[in-house]
């Protein structure tokens, strides 16, 4: 399985069963839509036009299989909802025997029944940008802690390519919250079951 970031929240994974795309609005923020005929697109929150050429597109709570692709969506908080608002969508994804979870931007506080549901998961990706916006370092780590995933990969933090709603805190202002050295920095990041160690790495994805 390959993971490829492409700025914001929207990460590309791909495996011999297909290929999914996560948060396809970067035309929304000034860059180009990714989805392609086929792909599995995914979203974690309120979003524009979904792309056409996608096979199947998913943006709500759920079981779904989709090419032999276990995705379950799993309801949440969004960063910016009041308590008791569930306008976010977690996604739990298994495949080739990885569990990844992309959490876009929900709020750090998660339930007992939220994280039954999570369960074990080797790859977190979690945004980091902040300033009201989104999850920060901190509200990262909180999450991180109570997960506990082996691979964590950082998303939706500043990009002078980009125009947020809101301005975002740069990788380096996000890292130092984080307080967790990086393993690597890799353009893609590739894992075969088996790979995965016991201890919780940073890893940074280079945007393509």
């Amino acid at each position: 399985m390959d993971i490829q970031f492409y700025g914001a929240n929207c990460l590309v994974l791909t495996c011999k069963q297909g290929r999914i795309v996560v948060d396809d609005n970067l035309a929304e923020l000034g860059g180009k839509t990714l989805a392609k005929e086929g792909d599995i697109a995914l979203f974690t929150g309120p979003h524009g036009q979904p792309p056409k050429p996608a096979k199947i597109v998913i943006a709500q709570p759920g079981e779904f299989e989709v090419s032999d692709i276990s995705i379950y969506g799993i309801s949440a908080r969004a960063h910016i909802d009041e308590e008791k608002q569930l306008n976010a969508t977690m996604y739990k994804l298994l495949f080739e025997d990885i569990s990844v979870l992309i959490t876009g931007h929900v709020y750090p506080e998660l339930s007992d029944a939220q994280l039954e549901a999570i369960g074990m998961i080797d790859i977190l990706c979690v945004p980091v940008g902040g300033n009201g916006y989104t999850l920060d370092g901190i509200g990262a780590l909180k999450l991180i802690k109570k997960i506990e995933p082996k691979i964590v990969i950082p998303t939706h933090y500043d990009d002078p390519a980009l125009t947020y709603p809101v301005p975002q805190q740069t990788l380096e202002q996000a890292l130092q919250a984080l307080a967790m050295e990086p393993k690597e920095t890799v353009q893609k990041l590739r894992i075969k079951p088996g790979e995965l160690g016991d201890v919780t790495q940073l890893v940074i994805l280079e945007k393509a």
